[in-house]
């Protein structure tokens, strides 16, 4: 960085700023727009995009479907963040961050909300008794990566990401301090995945669905066109790991919902019944630019 920054005595917003996704970005909360959400006839209802917050929710769905879990039927409605679907008054009702991934359980007798992807993943598992580990010490082993996840990859996504991929300039200190950053925590990773095949031993939780949906796709090169760059590869752990979830077809699906950009057949915009993923075509697809 050549400019040095004096930041004001108090900070303002006088315009978009930020490059790529700079004008779904502002400083207040709220709906900007009255617009009621779609509800199809399963239990659940999800609402989001197959970013990797939203990529953990439908694997996780997925999964529980494949695991013969019938009761987790689900329809997924794409949100177009970068349309600022997030801020219509029906999302906000469900999660008042305007983040996806957005879910209404309505499998009991009151409808209830629930955002942060971390804790659909926890209600999800707790309501099935799934993904999670019967032992107790394990359980609290695995709550603790879950919670990683959730205070790490900000780091990779924000951080990381942004500055790297999304700015509107690369600037040399905040890539070399995220990159840093980002290298750290897969070494972390690493370190557990050299005497585990999942995060928590040998069961599989959604402690590896919400870390794979990041670090693994990252290392599999899907995010930021970045894995060279962060010499991932060196984490050999990290990607045994982050291929052997891949394989999984529950995974494959769950990577295919809400998707609305990259290679046609990879997309499934909406889907409300397993038999979607077979009958989808092509022509019933719409382009859509790149998230």
């Amino acid at each position: 960085m050549t400019d040095t920054y004096t930041p004001p005595k108090v900070w303002t917003w006088d315009s978009e700023s930020g490059g790529q996704f700079a004008s779904i970005n502002r400083p207040i909360a709220g709906p900007t727009h009255d617009k009621d959400l779609p509800v199809g006839e399963h239990p659940y209802q999800l609402y989001s995009l197959a970013t990797p917050n939203g990529v953990k929710v439908t694997v996780m769905l997925e999964e529980l479907l494949a695991a013969g879990h019938s009761g987790a039927e689900y329809d997924a409605w794409l949100i177009k963040i970068g349309d600022g679907d997030q801020f219509g008054s029906g999302f906000v009702d469900v999660n008042p961050n305007s983040k996806i991934p957005a879910l209404m359980d309505r499998s009991g007798d009151t409808p209830t909300r629930v955002f942060e992807s971390g804790a659909i993943l926890l209600h999800l598992a707790e309501t099935f008794n799934a993904f999670l580990p019967s032992d107790a010490g394990k359980r609290t082993e695995m709550l603790s990566w879950l919670f990683w996840q959730m205070g790490s990859a900000p780091y990779l996504g924000g951080g990381f990401g942004h500055f790297y991929a999304y700015a509107p300039e690369k600037w040399e200190y905040p890539i070399n301090r995220f990159a840093m950053e980002t290298k750290r925590q897969l070494d972390v990773l690493d370190r557990q995945l050299a005497d585990n095949r999942f995060m928590v031993g040998d069961n599989y939780t959604i402690a590896d669905i919400a870390i794979w949906s990041w670090y693994g796709q990252l290392v599999l090169g899907r995010l930021y066109s970045a894995a060279e760059f962060l010499d991932v590869e060196s984490f050999k752990n990290v990607m045994r790991w982050a291929k052997e979830i891949d394989a999984r077809p529950a995974v494959q699906r769950g990577r295919m919902v809400n998707r609305a950009f990259g290679e046609l057949n990879t997309q499934l915009h909406e889907r409300h019944s397993a038999s979607d993923f077979d009958t989808r075509t092509q022509d019933k697809l719409e382009p859509a630019e790149e998230a």
